[in-house]
């Protein structure tokens, strides 16, 4: 997936989820920030960030924040935080895998609405998509915020399961050269339970990660899953 039209600036401050201030060639500017998660430990004072300037003349706001360096000790990580983008990557991922499936995305089932439904084969599935962008001494989790919504969406995977289909979780990790991703107990462990739950009811637990950079984001390769 690529971007158009990138720019380099500084993170100064996030007034609140949908905004943030960014330093552009001596400028603060009032940048869209495609990620409504907390993001504490990526959009911190000082941090660089990249940015994706709009051909929209009607837009409030004229970037959207896509990236951000985080530093690790003496090294740099470039994280992808577009939230927007994870499903786009997600669906790249699943044509690759399975070149001759039926997939279509945003569908209905019951009370919830999954990213996408697969029909491969005689096999049908349904499959939720998790953006991941919270990282620890490279390790990986989710959720970074407690997420009922999570939740809901775990529990209607396995009344499919339980009525015949197949169910994933695909979480997509928004960067490159993780250890492993794991549920992040601490700030949610009724998800972690939940997931838990879900892979002891057949719902099959995916994790990949992803190369990044200013201007583009792909997915990489499988990543270790510890539960």
């Amino acid at each position: 997936m690529k971007y158009n039209k990138i720019v380099r600036g500084t993170f100064v401050e996030r007034p609140n989820r949908f905004i943030a201030r960014v330093m552009i060639d001596n400028e603060i500017c009032t940048v869209h920030v495609k990620n409504t998660g907390r993001c504490k430990e990526l959009l911190v004072e000082g941090v660089t960030v990249y940015l994706s300037a709009s051909d929209n003349p009607a837009r409030k706001t004229k970037y959207d924040l896509i990236a951000v360096e985080k530093v690790c000790g003496s090294q740099t990580r470039l994280i992808n935080m577009d939230s927007q983008i994870v499903n786009d990557v997600a669906e790249e991922y699943l044509r690759a895998q399975f070149p001759n499936a039926y997939i279509k995305r945003e569908v209905t089932y019951v009370s919830s609405r999954f990213d996408f439904y697969i029909e491969n084969g005689e096999e049908k599935a349904f499959l939720e998509v998790k953006g991941v962008t919270l990282e620890n001494d490279g390790i990986v989790s989710f959720p970074d915020a407690p997420t009922e919504r999570g939740i809901k969406h775990l529990k209607e995977l396995m009344s499919a399961k339980s009525r015949g289909y197949m169910a994933y979780v695909l979480f997509i990790i928004q960067m490159k050269d993780v250890k492993y991703f794991t549920p992040n107990d601490k700030t949610h462990k009724e998800f972690g339970d939940a997931l838990r739950q879900a892979k002891t009811e057949g719902v099959k637990i995916l994790a990949i990660d992803c190369l990044v950079e200013p201007d583009s984001v792909n997915y990489g390769k499988e990543v270790e899953i510890i539960l």
